[in-house]
């Protein structure tokens, strides 16, 4: 649908996103802040409350919550949940 009715005159030429690498140094610095920052030892528990509730029946929301809350980051939290239930493969066949 909308193959022939909503064509264009004119291909938009593609502009890729470029980054400023001054945006890479600065988030850098905030993760090495935030790391300086936090409590180890509550984070590891807190990352250790999220595989026990992803590997359960418990809601993981809440756990998830409170990882974040002391410091962990979404990629340390999505790491504690690949940990426990892997990564999604979509298979070849339908």
């Amino acid at each position: 649908v909308g193959v022939n009715r909503f064509q264009l005159d004119e291909e938009e030429p593609y502009e890729p996103l470029r980054v400023d690498p001054a945006i890479e140094a600065q988030q850098a610095e905030r993760l090495a802040k935030l790391r300086a920052w936090r409590d180890f030892p509550r984070v590891d528990e807190a990352l250790t409350r999220v595989k026990k509730a992803a590997a359960g029946t418990d809601n993981v929301l809440y756990p998830m919550k409170d990882a974040l809350a002391a410091g962990a980051t979404v990629g340390e939290v999505c790491d504690a949940l690949r940990e426990t239930w892997g990564t999604y493969t979509p298979t070849d066949t339908f």
